[in-house]
This record gives structure tokens, C-alpha cells and sequence, in this order.
């Protein structure tokens, strides 16, 4: 090989690395089967988000996987705290689109928008719901985009989802709330997905609230927000809040029976 023909060689397998590694996924996970999740959601069956957050500080995971305060249940449940819960994350990311189009009829707007829920913002990772599962949507910079709503929120809660966590709008939430489907959203958005975003990734890192949420976490909701545990220290994580859980109810207990109070759920 003549040296002009090692430069050019050297040159091409440089550009080719360079391709490469522009579509490379460099934070790396691991999928786990429906029996390592139930196993796992077990250990943090009742813990609330206060407990998980002190079980992160043991872990040495301050202020780690709190979202920000901003992203809030849509709906609250105070006799049967039934707006929380705790899953599996699934997780899919939404980008504002750049195509728009012209003004056109009724038949030619429903053509366009079929088109549009099918072929550039569609819910591929329905696929991957199973029992437990959280839906969890990075649509930060959607604009007023409605990209859950009163009917889909349904089909994925048919699907397993446990509950529904996104960086971006809900629309129909009189209906949401009447559902009773948990759901915690940073805001309003009114307008339907076509025309507005795009899917981008599922099933792949993203962020959502100021944390990294990558699929297979565990998701932890109620009243204090959100909160996200690495899996790969959720073990550790729920030992810590569980003993923390008792320690709070058995302290609770006995001002109750001080007051008087009646013995609820939350002490027993």
C-alpha cells in the first residue's frame, strides 16, 4: 500500500469512527425481565417518596432522582391515597417538530393528521407496558402540546401502566381526574400532537423533571412529587426506607393514641 493509500484509508476509518460514534448510546443499562420488576416492586410496596429520599441520602444519592417539584399529581386521593404508586419506568421522548402545514379541508386536516399519529408522533412504546410499568415522557420543549389525554392514558393503564410521570402537557384532565388514572404533569396542553411533535427515542435515557430516568428504574409518586432510584441501588435504597417507614408510623402511633385519634392506615 502506497503512503497516499494509507493517508486516504486512515482518513475514511477516522470519518467512520466518527459516524459511529455520533449515533452511539453511551449511558448504558439493563432491560430486566417482568419477575427481577415484580420482585423489586415488592421491597418498595407503601414506601412514600419522603422514605425513598431519606433511603437515597443512606445510600450516599442526596437530593438524586428528586424531581423538580413542579412536575405534581394532577389529582389527590386523601381518604385511600390511591394517586400514588410505585413502578417500573418505560420511558419515551418527544421533540417539538419542525414541518407544518397549510391550511386545507376537513377530509385532507383528518388524512394529515392520521398520517401524522402514525408515521411521526405515534406511541411506540406501548410494546414494552406490562404490569407495574410507569409511562414516563420527556416533552419538555413541546410547546402546548396535549401529547396525553383522557383516551390514551386509558389504553396504556389497560397495558399495566401503574401510572403516568411527563416533563411536558396533558389535556382532557377534568376526564383524567374522574378516571382517576395517576398522573403527575408540569402543565396544561391543549393542542394534539400532530403538527406540534415528534417521537424521538423510546425505551432510551432521557430526562424528565431535572433527573435521569432510564428505562427499568423505579419510580416512586405521591403528594411530595417524584422520585427516581437508580435500579442498580434500588435494593439498597428500599431496605433504608422501609426502616425509616416504621419508624415514622411507630412514632405517629403513639402521638395518636396521646390525641386520642383514631388509628388510620398510615400508623398501622
Amino acid at each position: 500500500m502506497t503512503l497516499m493509500a494509507a493517508r486516504i484509508v486512515s482518513v475514511m476509518l477516522a470519518l467512520g469512527l466518527a459516524a459511529a460514534s455520533a449515533q452511539s448510546d453511551f449511558i448504558r443499562f439493563k432491560t430486566y425481565t417482568a419477575e427481577e420488576d415484580a420482585r423489586i416492586l415488592k421491597l418498595f410496596e407503601g414506601l412514600r417518596v419522603a422514605d425513598v429520599s431519606d433511603g437515597m441520602d443512606m445510600a450516599g444519592l442526596q437530593d438524586v432522582g428528586l424531581m423538580d417539584p413542579s412536575i405534581h399529581a394532577l389529582w389527590r386521593d386523601t381518604n385511600d391515597f390511591s394517586h400514588r404508586f410505585v413502578g417500573i419506568a418505560v420511558t419515551v421522548r418527544y421533540l417539538p417538530t419542525n414541518r407544518r402545514a397549510s391550511k386545507m379541508s376537513a377530509d385532507e386536516f383528518r388524512k394529515w393528521e392520521a398520517a401524522w399519529y402514525k408515521e411521526l408522533s405515534p406511541e411506540p412504546f406501548v410494546q414494552f407496558l406490562r404490569k407495574g410499568s410507569v409511562v414516563v415522557i420527556d416533552g419538555t420543549d413541546d410547546g402546548d402540546t396535549g401529547t396525553i389525554g383522557s383516551n390514551n392514558i386509558l389504553g396504556w393503564k389497560l397495558r399495566g401502566a401503574v401510572g403516568v410521570v411527563t416533563s411536558g402537557g396533558v389535556r382532557d384532565t377534568d376526564e383524567i381526574i374522574k378516571q382517576k388514572v395517576p398522573l403527575y404533569a408540569r402543565r396544561l396542553g391543549r393542542g394534539i400532537r400532530p403538527g406540534r411533535n415528534e417521537v424521538e427515542s423510546v425505551n432510551r435515557p432521557i430526562t424528565c423533571g431535572g433527573v435521569m430516568v432510564r428505562p427499568g428504574d423505579v419510580v416512586v409518586a405521591d403528594g411530595d412529587g417524584v422520585i427516581v432510584v437508580p435500579r442498580e441501588h434500588a435494593e439498597e435504597v428500599a431496605r433504608h426506607a422501609r426502616t425509616i417507614l416504621e419508624g415514622d408510623k411507630a412514632g405517629r402511633r403513639r402521638l395518636y393514641e396521646k390525641l386520642g385519634m383514631p388509628l388510620d392506615e398510615t400508623v398501622k
